[in-house]
């Protein structure tokens, strides 16, 4: 059996159409479409940074179970007070799966061992980003520390920042006990 005529016809036509150039109306829908990417990336990205810019102050920190009341002393006697970032801590906030301070106090125990589980993971990658131990100066350090701060001796026992320095962002946790 064979195709009609018709329907042969059909074919070639849609095959024609796609094919053939587009009318100049078409052509102004690729700029345009272009400059409006453009411009939705833009308010986008203004629209992180500034997400990120509020997010990155102290009194977006002390507003919630983060900085209570018991952590925020300990906070800020700690070398890291000026340094607030609280990129992790966006999702629960938003969630609201630690938003009172009741519930935060509940886990909090728990999110501090996750954390030093982390960072054990990553050799303190985060206590590096600023200081090395070839850096340090051991004479400057009493001998209990600056024993332990031997780089050998640290590689030797598989030790790193966080097994010494639990708490020095935050003070340890309440109930915590090693």
């Amino acid at each position: 059996m064979s195709d009609s005529p018709e329907k042969k016809a059909g074919a070639k036509a849609e095959r024609h159409f796609l094919w053939r150039k587009p009318r100049t109306r078409w052509l102004l829908g690729i700029p345009i479409g272009g400059f409006l990417l453009l411009v939705v990336g833009l308010g986008l990205s203004s629209g992180f940074a500034t997400a990120l810019h509020f997010s990155n102050t102290l009194e977006f920190c002390t507003s919630c179970h983060e900085m209570s009341d018991k952590i925020l002393p300990g906070y800020k006697e700690s070398p890291h007070y000026k340094n607030v970032a609280s990129i992790n801590e966006l999702p629960a906030w938003a969630m609201g799966t630690v938003n009172t301070k009741e519930k935060f106090a509940a886990v909090q125990v728990k999110l501090a061992e996750h954390v030093w589980a982390k960072m054990k993971a990553t050799d303190s990658r985060q206590c590096k980003n600023c200081q090395s131990i070839e850096a340090m100066d051991l004479s400057e350090q009493d001998s209990s520390a600056a024993k332990k701060h031997i780089k050998e001796r640290m590689l030797a026992r598989g030790e790193t920042c966080i097994d010494c320095h639990k708490g020095i962002g935050h003070g340890l946790p309440p109930g915590y006990e090693e």
